[in-house]
């Protein structure tokens, strides 16, 4: 598991929770003037944080009561850590302005901004959920005057090289349970490749990646474009390469690279997702026939996907749902 920590403001007195969740925040980001916009309710202000460190990169998965943050001028000359911050916002709404600049941000907007800017972002009347990931500019394989036109963009997470940073950092913030320490500062490679990426979509230029980051890019896609299309019995190596523009050996060089093959990271993805819908309680995931699932997931041969599965789990696919259904069974008696 990566190493991580923890922010709630209901481990605090309530007197001390909002000046808690301010010296967090400034120094998570850079120094800020922090104010909420709505009156703190009875129990006090509520904010929880996770602070995920992957080498020079932090992600941080936040949940807090409305507020505005401030970046002056007087607090840049303080303290400038010359970091990009964006924010993908996942619910609630939020504005930012720089000068006479106004941009509001909608969920799966990211927010971009910059410690050595001067900047005010104000959040709607809810309490705003996000994912936040702190960069050294540094670390941006970009012009500085490239980069800089990012800052104050909004920048959709919904599409492109936005969706893929996107679900890097969804997955990452859901569980980092399949991490080991030693894989921080990788993932933190990964991180600032696609922010990269993103931020040389946006300017239309060309970063300055070296090769191997513009495979781990080509990768992530690709690994995205396999998971949408997992249903397609017709989705072959061959296929995926043809997608993507690119001959089958370079295909399997790229996967080769993480000690994997692209047959095997399709099968292992369709077996995945096949054993959820078996172990799915859901009533009608239940109903619905062991060979129709397979098929599902790009197994139209019921007597395929029994071997594949067998292989994979070491029973077949009949019995795992049998043993979901008793245990579900046992949790409902109880």
């Amino acid at each position: 598991m990566l190493h991580e920590l923890v922010f709630r403001t209901v481990d605090l007195p309530v007197a001390d929770r909002f000046d808690a969740w301010s010296e967090l925040m400034s120094r998570t980001h850079a120094p800020m003037l922090l104010a909420p916009t709505t009156p703190a309710p009875a129990d006090g202000y509520r904010a929880h944080q996770r602070l995920i460190a992957l080498g020079d990169v932090t992600v941080w998965p936040a949940t807090f009561d409305p507020i505005v943050f401030r970046r002056t001028p007087k607090l840049i000359r303080r303290s400038d850590p010359e970091t990009f911050h964006l924010s993908l916002l996942l619910r609630g709404e939020g504005a930012a302005s720089w000068g006479r600049e106004q941009v509001a941000y909608e969920i799966q907007d990211f927010h971009v901004s910059c410690s050595s800017m001067a900047f005010e972002v104000q959040t709607g009347t809810e309490p705003v959920t996000t994912v936040g990931v702190e960069i050294p500019r540094s670390l941006v394989a970009l012009p500085a005057h490239k980069a800089d036109q990012v800052i104050g963009s909004r920048l959709s997470g919904r599409e492109g090289i936005g969706t893929l940073l996107a679900q890097f950092l969804m997955q990452l913030a859901a569980d980092t349970g399949p991490y080991r320490p030693s894989d921080a500062p990788r993932l933190g490679t990964v991180a600032a490749d696609l922010v990269t990426a993103l931020f040389a979509h946006a300017v239309d230029t060309d970063p300055r990646l070296p090769p191997e980051a513009h495979g781990r890019t080509l990768t992530l896609n690709i690994k995205a474009f396999v998971r949408r299309h997992l249903g397609d019995p017709e989705l072959t190596p061959t296929a995926v390469a043809s997608a993507h523009h690119i001959s089958r050996s370079y295909l399997h060089r790229l996967f080769q690279a993480e000690g994997l093959t692209v047959a095997a990271y399709i099968r292992d993805q369709r077996l995945r997702n096949a054993h959820r819908d078996l172990t799915d309680p859901d009533p009608v995931l239940r109903a619905t026939p062991v060979h129709v699932i397979g098929a599902r997931w790009g197994f139209p041969r019921a007597a395929e996907f029994s071997r594949a599965f067998r292989a994979a789990y070491g029973i077949p696919p009949s019995e795992v749902r049998r043993g979901a259904a008793v245990r579900s069974s046992g949790r409902a008696a109880k």
